[in-house]
């Protein structure tokens, strides 16, 4: 079996997919390799699986990025929702609203108001125009009624870099990249992006207790070529499932925020369909060049 990635060794997905793949060996009996194949931002990888045979033999990981690229890039070289056939989403990961402690904001309604007092003045950072950092900021805006502006980095390392150095205000971050700069009092986190307030973080409020239905969450899943009968989907689907939510596995996460999310094909599904759909909206809502 080959279980493709569509981007390189070492990254959260790659992670994610061979822990899995290790385990799902062991308890098919058959080997399980994993296959880097980037570029393109994942497509190559997607296109390659997308045309290879319905057969079970073949998987890819996906991620949110996948979703998002879907959502604002008219020509890509697969379609997720026609392509595909998902098994599981695997994980979820939440980013936290960080700020520098120069900022006079403590919560999302007093970041809201600063705003709204100063149009344009916050400046809130990403890893680059059209990820889903920069849109996470995008829905922010466009829920609270507010005008901040976006500056795109050529990576996450140099905007994390600025902002504990005071030159952005803002940006989107996970606990990985910034958990030691709030302990030293260098950094804010203000409030947490997934629907419901996080257990290792329960004095943290979601960005939903101030505007309901802000939903952002970074997320790693596994598909099959389309047209893979049901009687493997459906097998192999409650294989990875019990996988992911063994203790040894999901624990290896846990350190960056991410938490094991198995729900199954359609759950999986439903949640590719409509993450596409929101982040076209919200790209079409801010201006975002759609090609």
């Amino acid at each position: 079996m080959r279980w493709v990635v569509p981007f390189a060794p070492g990254g959260g997905v790659d992670v994610v997919a061979r822990a899995v793949a290790q385990k799902l060996s062991t308890a098919t009996g058959q080997p399980v390799v994993v296959d880097n194949r980037s570029g393109a931002a994942g497509a190559i990888g997607a296109e390659l699986v997308a045309n290879s045979p319905p057969d079970g033999y073949t998987l890819l990981s996906i991620s949110t990025t996948l979703a998002v690229n879907q959502g604002i890039h008219r020509k890509l070289p697969y379609d997720l929702t026609r392509d595909f056939a998902p098994l599981t989403q695997l994980t979820s990961q939440p980013y936290f609203w960080t700020v520098h402690v120069s900022v006079p904001a403590r919560t999302i309604p007093e970041l809201i108001e600063l705003a709204k007092a100063k149009p344009n003045t916050i400046n809130y950072a990403s890893s680059g125009t059209g990820g889903l950092q920069h849109l996470a900021g995008e829905l922010l805006s466009s829920m609270a009624g507010i005008k901040m502006v976006h500056v795109p980095y050529k990576g996450g390392g140099a905007a994390h870099n600025d902002l504990v150095a005071g030159h952005i205000q803002t940006e989107v971050t996970l606990p990985l990249t910034t958990s030691q700069y709030v302990k030293s009092g260098r950094l804010r986190y203000l409030a947490v992006t997934s629907p419901a307030r996080l257990q290792a973080f329960p004095d943290v409020p979601t960005v939903a207790e101030t505007l309901p239905g802000y939903d952002v969450l970074s997320w790693y899943g596994v598909v099959a070529p389309a047209k893979t009968p049901a009687a493997i989907v459906g097998p192999l689907s409650k294989q990875i499932m019990e996988i992911i939510n063994l203790p040894d596995v999901g624990g290896r996460f846990a350190v960056d925020g991410t938490e094991p999310y198995a729900k199954g094909p359609q759950a999986f599904s439903t949640r590719i369909t409509q993450d596409i759909a929101k982040w076209r909206d919200t790209a079409r809502k801010s201006g975002i060049k759609i090609e």
